[in-house]
């Protein structure tokens, strides 16, 4: 560092603040001081700069599962929103969600020097204290129900879920049929959950869930099932993958989408609109709930620990072409 501030005739402050990317430097310091590392092949050593500093500018992220579309989008979110930070992130995806792998996962963090964690727990663990986080590390968890003892931060799956009923019931369906996620999972709950809520708040009945596990190969098993139910005339699936096999499903028995059943998806993939017919579905903002998170996991590190407690991220609902009145209100009056 000496021998580039000689030869860029600064002081070896000035490459220091150059090198770890810090404001209050002149665009032509700047130009000088990268010319001379250039020049003189220096690279700043983030070792050496780590034990001086005690920070790694390296986040955590523990996830259980890549499966599933939520998780593989936040995971991306949070590393650009970690990444225009200044701080590089290092994952760790956990197979089985138990007390002894979440413990192996922050042991494997602690070896590679993390400065803070995410967590994206988009499973159930096996009881309410199996997320045992060591106290010294600062966390955020995103997915999650676990406001009470941790900082999360999560999609309003509730409120998207209920503005998807209310949409099939204003156009004149008397039920919803709900295609579910996973039991495991606790997007699917709350989405299920405030499926029931919103039926049972209009007095309508209530179908017997359909389970599918966020694929569209599950989606589409079960979709011919429901193909055959033939007062089925409305579908909320609680993703769009689910809701491309049931597309597929009512296809090949013969019923309409949507002159004979209207489709709901949730999650807005980048091909929704691509779908036949194109999907309406409910549209969650993965690249603020990255965001968030990151910002979370910052403010506790660099202010101290923060208040408990949940961030919900508003969902957007998007009407496409797969929803319509249900075929009886369609019918022309005699």
């Amino acid at each position: 560092m000496a021998d580039v501030a000689r030869l860029a005739g600064v002081s070896s402050q000035t490459v220091s603040r150059v090198s770890n990317g810090y404001s209050g430097v002149t665009e032509e310091t700047r130009r000088q001081v990268l010319a001379a590392m250039k020049e003189l092949g220096y690279r700043p050593n983030s070792a050496a700069r780590a034990l001086k500093s005690g920070e790694f500018r390296t986040i955590g992220v523990i996830t259980f599962g890549l499966s599933s579309t939520g998780n593989v989008r936040t995971l991306e979110a949070i590393a650009v929103s970690a990444a225009q930070e200044g701080y590089a992130v290092t994952l760790l995806p956990v197979a089985v969600p138990t007390q002894d792998e979440v413990r192996g996962a922050f042991s494997r963090l602690s070896e590679l020097a993390v400065d803070a964690v995410i967590v994206i727990q988009e499973v159930h663990l096996l009881d309410e204290a199996t997320l045992s986080l060591p106290p010294h590390i600062q966390v955020v968890v995103a997915d999650s129900d676990a406001g009470d003892r941790f900082t999360v931060v999560d999609t309003d799956q509730a409120g998207g879920a209920r503005t998807a009923v209310r949409h099939l019931l204003d156009l004149g369906h008397h039920t919803v049929w709900h295609l579910a996620g996973p039991e495991e999972s606790y997007a699917a709950q709350r989405r299920a959950d405030a499926w029931r809520a919103e039926l049972t708040a209009a007095g309508r009945e209530v179908p017997a869930v359909v389970r599918g596990d966020w694929s569209a190969e599950s989606g589409y098993r079960a979709g011919l099932g429901l193909a055959d139910e033939p007062d089925c005339t409305a579908v909320f699936a609680a993703n769009d993958q689910m809701a491309l096999g049931l597309l597929r499903a009512l296809a090949e028995r013969g019923r309409k989408v949507p002159d004979d059943v209207s489709v709901i998806g949730f999650d807005d993939i980048a091909e929704a609109g691509s779908f036949l017919p194109p999907l309406t579905t409910v549209h969650q903002d993965f690249a603020e709930v990255g965001r968030l998170c990151v910002e979370g996991v910052l403010h506790r590190m660099r202010h101290g620990g923060a208040e408990h407690g949940t961030t919900l991220v508003p969902t957007t609902f998007v009407v496409r072409e797969s929803t319509a009145p249900p075929p009886a209100a369609r019918r022309p009056r005699p």
